[in-house]
C-alpha cells in the first residue's frame, strides 16, 4: 500500500501582515491568493521495520534514520525531519519505519510557496498513515509551527492555509487566528484571468537575501515608506477581492500594478535591477501589471496583459532571460489517496 499527497501551489495577488512577524498582532494582516496546477508531490510506503528513508527530487538529498536516533536539524531536509518528528510517531517502538519520495513543479525559492506546499503535503501523508485527525485549519496550522516554532525559519503563513484549502481565498490575520473566506469568483472571471494571465521565471531564487528579516526591521522601526506600503497592500487585498468577486477583471490588472508599487515600499531588497526592467519592458510590449509572487528578490513574476499582446510580452521576457510559462487556476487544496504498491 501507497499513500500519495498533493497540493497546490500558490500566487499572491496582494496583502500586507503575512512575512512581517508583528504586523497582523498589532495592525491585522489581510491577503488575497490563489492555487495554481502547480503542486508538490509526496509518497509514503510503509517499511516492515522501524527505519525512515527520504528522498527529495527538488534538493537531490537523501538521508535515513531508525526510530532510537535522535533526529539532528542539519541543513539537509530539516522540513522534512521536523514534519517527521512531529507526527511520525517514531517515538512508539513498533510504529513502523516509512519511506518518503518528494518532488514539485517548482524550484524552492521560487516565490509559489514550495517549500511550505511540501510541508502541507508531508503532514497530509504523514496524517493519513498515522491516522491523526486533524481539520484542514489544523493541518495548515501544524505546517505554520513545524515552519516558523520548530524551526525557526523566517516567513508568513499564507502559502500553508493556502495550499491546504486551495481555490481563490481572502485570509484575515489578527494575532494568532487565521480566517479563510473562499471566494466564489464566476467562471468567465476565471477564465479571462487565465487567458491573461502570465508567468514567467526569473531564473534566479530569492533564497539568502533577508528580505522578511529586513522588511521586519523597518516595521518595527516604524519607518513610514515600509509601514505605508504595508497598509496600502492591505487595502488593495480588499480593493483586487471586490473586482474579482464583481468582474472587473481590467481593474484587477491596473491593481495589481498598484500592489507591486506598494510592495516595493516595504524593502529595497524586494526587487532588483533585473527585476525592474523586466517590468519595465514588459509593460512597454503590453503588460498593464504585474509583480513578484512571493518575498521578492527573484523567483517567478506574475503579468496581467493585453489579450492582443500577452505573446508580445511573453516574448520580449524571454529575451531577457525568463521563462515563460501558462497555468491554470486550481479549485481543490490538499488531497490525499492511496494506491496499490505496484
Amino acid at each position: 500500500m501507497l499513500f500519495r499527497a498533493k497540493a497546490p501551489l500558490r500566487v499572491s495577488f496582494a496583502g500586507g501582515g503575512t512575512d512581517v512577524a508583528p504586523f497582523p498582532e498589532r495592525e491585522g494582516g489581510l491577503v488575497l491568493n490563489a492555487t495554481i496546477n502547480r503542486y508538490a508531490y509526496g509518497t509514503l510506503r510503509p517499511r516492515r521495520d522501524e527505519n525512515v528513508h527520504i528522498e527529495s527530487v527538488d534538493f537531490g538529498q537523501t538521508a535515513k534514520y531508525g526510530f532510537d536516533q535522535a533526529v539532528v536539524f542539519d541543513g539537509q531536509l530539516d522540513l522534512v525531519k521536523a514534519a517527521i518528528r512531529r507526527l511520525g510517531g517514531l517515538e512508539r517502538e513498533g510504529a513502523g519505519g516509512f519511506e518518503l519520495f518528494l518532488h514539485s513543479n517548482a524550484p524552492p525559492g521560487s516565490g509559489l510557496g514550495s517549500s511550505s506546499t511540501m510541508m502541507v503535503a508531508l503532514i497530509g501523508l504523514l496524517k493519513e498513515f498515522r491516522s491523526v485527525p486533524l481539520t484542514d485549519y489544523e493541518i495548515a496550522q501544524t505546517a505554520f509551527e513545524v515552519e516558523r516554532v520548530d524551526l525557526g525559519l523566517k516567513g508568513g503563513l499564507q502559502d500553508q492555509y493556502a495550499a491546504t484549502f486551495g481555490g481563490f481565498n481572502f485570509l484575515e490575520l489578527a494575532g494568532d487566528r487565521v480566517i479563510v473566506n473562499p471566494l466564489r469568483i464566476p467562471d468567465d472571471t476565471v477564465m479571462e484571468l487565465e487567458h491573461n494571465l502570465l508567468l514567467a521565471y526569473t531564473g534566479r531564487t530569492r533564497q539568502g537575501d533577508h528580505i522578511i528579516e529586513d522588511q521586519t526591521a523597518r516595521f518595527e522601526q516604524d519607518e513610514s515608506n515600509a509601514v505605508e506600503g504595508l497598509r496600502l497592500q492591505k487595502q488593495l487585498a480588499v480593493d483586487m477581492k471586490n473586482a474579482l468577486l464583481s468582474r472587473r477583471v481590467g481593474d484587477f490588472g491596473a491593481l495589481l500594478h498598484d500592489a507591486w508599487q506598494a510592495k516595493k515600499r516595504m524593502s529595497d531588497r524586494i526587487s532588483s535591477d533585473y527585476i525592474d526592467e523586466m517590468y519595465e519592458e514588459a509593460v512597454k510590449a503590453g503588460a498593464v501589471g504585474g509583480k513578484v509572487t512571493g518575498a521578492g528578490g527573484g523567483g517567478y513574476m506574475l503579468f496581467y496583459c493585453r489579450y492582443d499582446r500577452k505573446h508580445r510580452v511573453a516574448d520580449r521576457l524571454e529575451e531577457l532571460g525568463a521563462k515563460v510559462t501558462e497555468f491554470a487556476f486550481e479549485q481543490q487544496g490538499l488531497r490525499t489517496w492511496r494506491a496499490d504498491d505496484s
